[in-house]
């Protein structure tokens, strides 16, 4: 007993009163977070607060404060996010945002390294106060794993932080390291008088040294019990002794009487002790779930105000962007501005919320500087122009070229156009509705994180009834472009229209999150459009692991399509990337002209969790490799807090001497404009050390604007008029193509569980002829002969006298055979 009693009193009242201001002391240094100001957001503009790229140079090491940017690990979905943390009294704190609040309500944001006020609401100001979370230096572990990782743990917490340099790595262990040292000292000198880290409010300090103070009582009251215990509890040993020790009966019973009195008065002093016990416990578990509650409502509280703020934010953004979309506000009057590294209108410096959704994307090194001014032609004068001029162009040949870019406004958002040109077949105008049919993605994605997307079997409930091949010649829906180009005279103005139809490809796919079929090694797919809009076009699948699929299209007005591309795609749990590998070309008959491109990386987001999206963002250099015109577009990816229009497509066409003609602007899934610069001169250096070039251009063209989709289209698939129709039964096709593929045609009938029964059979049907490929290879081997593998049927591999790659073209015989009706060399795949 009297161990315990040293151990829980120290002793008397004198350790009760030393453990009590231990208490104190403990409870004292423990920050609250509701109520205590943050050091961090109290600093005044120009001080030491402000590190990273968003508020000037970090303070000093050993000064009390010390804050900057960092990236902190939160999760293998979401890798390193760029926090604003806070060093201050021992604490390391981070924060979503750098916005320093102060007393008056006010804050400060920084544009260009300076200071300035900004007048913040009250629910912005609470935003600021938001701490994500908090470690205590003081009992910290602090661990270096490479040049700029640096590694905090406390108990069960760990913070996996980065640099971005690793001057700045040790500028931050140097800072952790010394306010670590000063969080031991104050804990060990540590009095009452706890300094800035008391409770803000006298009321809860009261009441919290009123808490303590019974506390105290409690603790004197158990330990003046013990000391009476140990006393009575003593003198009962002595009389049991003194009785053991009696040799005459007679004074045995008033031995016994006195032992029964000192048993009477030991058990009368511990059921006391049992009751104080009993009443600290009662008082410490009655205040413990107040504290509880007190917490609990304080992270409802925030969380609600998170919640609240995020609305906001996103409301803010759709006024934002409605704002912007008004006729007044447009691009073309106000000039497009871009960056190489973002747009000159996204103020950098300025602090804004993070949303943890947001996908970031390293800048494009390559992407030109530009800025556009829109000029008036009947006044533009080029002798009064006080800008000097690094190319120019004249006023007056923009209106002798409108011939072929007034029929491409007529023509290219035009419903009549070419759709209602007299078609020599009435095509199908809808397709039986989607199902409605449930499916754990979760279950099934768990298990492909880092696979080969072609790898992975899907049932048919993530395609949509259309096969890679019908997808690729799916790019041919506004092929108008390429009839107008064949008519441009300018080999410039020409790459205009090249470079609208490399963008118009994408338009279908703002909708279309869906995956095509996988084609069967040897599969094909034909679009004869030859009557109605001049071309026919080829696809075959060449190769299947990777899979690769070869392309020819020829048109009767002017020019020959061809390309091979290869399809790597790679799911990483938040988002499915798909990066399409391989050389577009394009030649036109009369000029000789032969354009070469490549396309741009699509991102399927919220694989898991949310609405599916896609994005395109990269980059586009369309390349005249006869006249050595080129092109350079600029897909920018989106973000939930840019300025810029969603889905931005801007670039410029320059000519071999390097000379900028024309200004393309636009998005991928609405329309592409043109402009003319008729001047040029460079402007001010941007904060990224890369000079900017103001054009002076004419007002902008539309060269190419996205058709309407049908009606009932989010029931079909968000398919095109042309997309409705690349399925539709045809007579005389091989017996190879796609639209005879039987599980594609049951899941665009709705009978999806057929389907899927028939896509394993098809699939396993394709590996057995691969094993026996692979066996026939081993054979030949043995054998010592030359083992040639799969050959393509319409394409072979030839040397690309442009590019120098190796490249299937198509080799010709498959209009003749369709012609002839010819199908014996077609191999059995369905």
């Amino acid at each position: 007993m009297g161990k315990a009693a040293a151990l829980c009193g120290g002793g008397g009242v004198n350790g009760s009163s030393s453990s009590t201001r231990g208490l104190v002391s403990l409870l004292s240094a423990v920050p609250c977070l509701a109520c205590q100001e943050l050091p961090a957001m109290s600093a005044e503009p120009g001080g030491r607060g402000g590190g990273g790229p968003a508020g000037g140079p970090p303070a000093a090491p050993g000064s009390d404060t010390y804050k900057g940017w960092l990236f902190k690990w939160t999760n293998y979905l979401k890798g390193y996010q760029r926090r604003w943390f806070v060093l201050s009294n021992g604490l390391l704190s981070y924060y979503r945002s750098s916005a320093t609040v102060r007393s008056d309500g006010s804050s400060w944001k920084r544009v260009k390294n300076t200071p300035v006020p900004v007048k913040k609401t009250g629910t912005q100001a609470e935003m600021a106060h938001t701490c994500r979370g908090t470690i205590n230096l003081s009992t910290a572990h602090i661990d270096t794993e490479d040049s700029c990782n640096i590694v905090l743990s406390n108990g069960g917490r760990t913070y996996h932080l980065k640099a971005n340099s690793e001057v700045e790595r040790q500028r931050w262990v140097t800072a952790l390291e010394l306010a670590k040292a000063k969080a031991i000292r104050m804990r060990n000198n540590q009095s009452d008088d706890s300094g800035d880290e008391e409770p803000a409010s006298q009321s809860d300090k009261s009441e919290l040294h009123s808490t303590l103070k019974t506390l105290s009582s409690k603790l004197e009251d158990l330990s003046t019990c013990n000391d009476l215990i140990a006393k009575h509890g003593a003198a009962l040993q002595r009389s049991l002794s003194e009785l053991e020790n009696l040799k005459l009966p007679a004074e045995s019973g008033e031995k016994i009487k006195a032992v029964n009195e000192r048993a009477t008065l030991f058990r009368i002093t511990s059921n006391a002790m049992i009751n104080a016990c009993r009443d600290f416990l009662d008082l410490a578990e009655t205040h413990s779930r107040k504290w509880q509650r007190v917490l609990q409502y304080e992270r409802e509280q925030r969380i609600r105000l998170e919640e609240t703020i995020e609305q906001l934010a996103k409301q803010h953004n759709s006024l934002e962007r409605a704002c912007r979309g008004a006729p007044g506000l447009s691009s073309s009057s106000t000039g497009i501005t871009s960056t190489a590294k973002g747009s000159v209108q996204s103020a950098k410096g300025e602090a804004s919320d993070e949303d943890e959704e947001t996908e970031y994307f390293d800048a494009m090194e390559d992407a030109p500087a530009f800025i556009t001014v829109t000029a008036d032609p009947k006044h533009h004068r080029r002798s009064g122009s006080n800008l000097s001029g690094a190319s120019e162009g004249h006023p007056e040949d923009w209106n002798l070229e409108d011939s072929v870019f007034e029929s491409s406004n007529q023509s290219s958002y035009n419903e009549s156009t070419c759709k209602d040109l007299l078609p020599k077949k009435r095509r199908r105008t809808r397709i039986p509705d989607k199902p409605n049919y449930s499916l754990n993605l979760w279950s099934i994605m768990k298990n492909c994180i880092g696979k080969e997307l072609s790898k992975i079997p899907m049932p048919v409930n993530f395609n949509e009834p259309l096969s890679m091949l019908q997808r690729l010649t799916e790019d041919l829906e506004y092929h108008e472009l390429l009839d107008k180009a064949v008519k441009c005279e300018s080999s410039t103005e020409q790459m205009c229209f090249v470079a609208a139809f490399s963008v118009s490809s994408y338009s279908t796919t703002v909708h279309r999150t869906a995956k095509p079929f996988n084609p069967l090694l040897g599969e094909t797919y034909e679009l004869d459009r030859l009557e109605e809009f001049g071309f026919r076009s080829l696809c075959e699948q060449v190769s299947h692991h990777p899979p690769a699929a070869a392309h020819h299209v020829f048109s009767k007005r002017g020019w020959t399509l061809w390309q091979e591309i290869t399809i790597a795609s790679k799911f990483r749990g938040k988002y499915l990337s798909i990066m399409p590998l391989g050389t577009i070309h394009l030649e036109f008959h009369s000029s000789g002209n032969h354009y070469v491109w490549r396309k741009v990386t699509s991102t399927v987001h919220n694989i898991i969790v949310g609405k599916l999206w896609i994005d395109q963002s990269g980059e586009i250099e369309i390349v005249n490799h006869k006249s050595k015109d080129k092109c350079q577009l600029k897909f920018t990816p989106y973000s939930y807090f840019s300025r810029d229009v969603p889905r931005k497509v801007t670039g410029v066409v320059s000519d071999a001497d390097g000379k900028a003609h024309y200004v393309m602007s636009g998005t991928w899934d609405e329309k592409m404009e043109c402009s003319k610069i008729v001047q040029s001169s460079h402007g001010s250096t941007s904060t990224e050390g890369k000079q900017k070039t103001v054009y002076q251009t004419l007002s902008p063209k539309v060269l190419w604007k996205k058709y309407p989709l049908p009606e009932n289209a989010e029931n079909m698939y968000f398919f095109s008029d042309l997309a409705l129709t690349l399925n539709e039964p045809e007579e005389r096709v091989a017996p190879t193509d796609s639209r005879l593929r039987p599980d594609q045609r049951l899941m665009e009938s709705g009978r999806w569980d057929e389907a899927n029964v028939e896509k394993q059979r098809l699939e396993e049907k394709q590996r057995a002829v691969r094993r026996r490929r692979e066996a026939e290879a081993v054979e030949a081997l043995e054998e010592g002969k030359d083992y040639e593998g799969y050959i393509p049927l319409w394409f072979e591999r030839k040397v690309d006298a442009v590019t120098g790659e190796l490249i299937c073209v198509y080799k010709g015989g498959y209009w003749e055979a369709k012609d002839k009706q010819d199908w014996s060399m077609c191999p059995d795949i369905f």
